[in-house]
């Protein structure tokens, strides 16, 4: 068994290479990011006036026919060709003349967790009145965009936690769906091969459930199902994960919400503590690897971004140095998480184990992003392949009142995941506290 390292020795060794790679002339990790925008959106189409039906906005990771797929990026922006068909996420959405309201800002290539974008702008999150704090990402365009109103639902991505992240990081919620449900055609990606997956972001259950319908064919029902099968907490048996590290108030919202939802409660193994810090260990690492795989093409490339660079040098240096081993460790990592849910139904943990960060003064900076991987609890999810909700709930905090939940559940069990989501949504309504969004508010 190899001995897990610490998070202080895992941060120290991507801050040396991320450090050799500025020494070395490569890149220049210390370029502050200079937003042209503070938008939610790439491209923003208003919907027609007296429009009452759903509007949808989507990464622009994902082909919509006639536009250019950015990515996040200058490069493709500028050298890129309009997709020439839907990617097949929107099948459905196309189907039912959805109104496609706009494609959304990412991370560059969706490699960074901060959600910053140097050429189109920092997707502005609102969830502190005191504090400007970062949107989270990759999606964080697609987590604004709802967070705003500018979109009832919003489609992204999720790696290693591009749905989730930005979901925490602005007070909504977020759905990593199971590997494989959502087809990934016309998707621009990162790991397709292990941990690509596409899920909603909204502001409730119920638009969630209407986000989930555009991409799994009789998903409404299949959630009403859930809610009839189990409509109270107290019929729901949750695996609870601490976590070294996590702030107190977190963890103690996390409780005071399970709580107030009424489910049954059992305290997980510090040997499944062990085992999931491997995983993250090991999600970061193929994530980190794909971006390597996919996006070596665009090292060196006019418009791509140092830290993009640097973000991209770093996998490269994951899949010669440890990609292996931990593919190899991903089926025993399955197997235990299995194991778990012969006993409960669903697992809980923090999505971040600190309240949303604060913008860095130096702006989005490599380091800055390897410190944003250190606190997010969500690769794990992505290594099995399982789904996962993000859930905001209220905590006690002058200047960033949400935190994030984080339901997990056996792979195919989305209408699952969104009842109990629906369960912790009832009990915490009443006190969570959203800033309101001014009219002077542009997409």
């Amino acid at each position: 068994m190899i001995k897990p390292q610490t998070r202080q020795n895992r941060i120290a060794q991507v801050l040396l290479v991320a450090l050799s790679l500025w020494l070395s002339g490569c890149v220049n990790l210390f370029t502050r990011s200079g937003p042209t925008s503070d938008r939610a959106f790439i491209y923003y189409w208003p919907p027609p006036k007296g429009q009452q039906g759903l509007r949808l906005a989507v990464k622009d990771l994902i082909d919509l026919k006639g536009v250019v797929t950015t990515a996040g990026s200058e490069y493709l922006a500028k050298y890129g060709q309009p997709a020439q068909a839907d990617a097949a996420c929107l099948a459905i959405a196309r189907e039912r003349n959805v109104v496609i309201v706009g494609k959304t800002n990412l991370s560059e290539f969706a490699v960074a967790p901060s959600g910053f974008n140097q050429y189109y702008g920092i997707p502005k999150n609102r969830l502190s009145r005191k504090l400007k704090l970062i949107p989270g990402g990759s999606s964080s365009g697609s987590a604004v965009a709802v967070e705003s109103g500018f979109a009832d639902v919003a489609f992204g991505t999720d790696t290693a936690g591009s749905v989730r992240v930005p979901a925490a990081c602005c007070g909504v919620l977020g759905l990593k769906t199971t590997f494989g449900l959502v087809p990934l055609e016309g998707v621009v990606p990162v790991d397709p091969k292990y941990l690509d997956t596409i899920g909603p972001l909204a502001k409730d259950i119920d638009h969630l459930v209407q986000g989930m319908d555009l991409l799994e064919k009789g998903f409404s029902e299949k959630y009403q199902k859930a809610i009839l099968s189990k409509p109270q907490g107290r019929q729901i048996r949750i695996g609870r994960l601490y976590l070294a590290g996590t702030d107190h108030r977190v963890d103690k919202a996390v409780d005071a919400a399970l709580t107030a939802a009424q489910f049954q409660v059992v305290r997980l193994s510090d040997s499944f503590r062990e085992a999931w810090e491997q995983a993250k260990r090991d999600g970061n690492t193929l994530a980190a690897a794909g971006a390597w795989l996919q996006d070596a093409k665009y090292f060196g490339k006019p418009g791509v971004s140092a830290k993009t660079q640097a973000i991209i040098a770093l996998g490269e240096y994951e899949y010669k140095t440890n990609y292996k081993a931990a593919l190899k460790r991903r089926a025993v990592w399955q197997a235990k998480l299995q194991n778990v849910f012969n006993t409960v139904d669903f697992i809980v943990v923090p999505t971040l184990q600190t309240l949303t960060p604060a913008s860095p003064p130096l702006g989005s900076t490599a380091v800055f992003e390897a410190q944003m991987l250190s606190i997010q609890n969500t690769t794990p999810v992505n290594l099995a392949g399982n789904p996962a909700l993000a859930v905001p709930i209220p905590i006690e905090d002058r200047a960033v009142p949400l935190a994030s939940l984080q339901l997990i559940g056996p792979p195919f069990t989305e209408a699952g995941l969104l009842n109990a989501g629906r369960l912790v949504e009832l009990s915490v309504n009443s006190t969570i506290d959203r800033p309101l969004i001014t009219k002077s508010f542009k997409p």
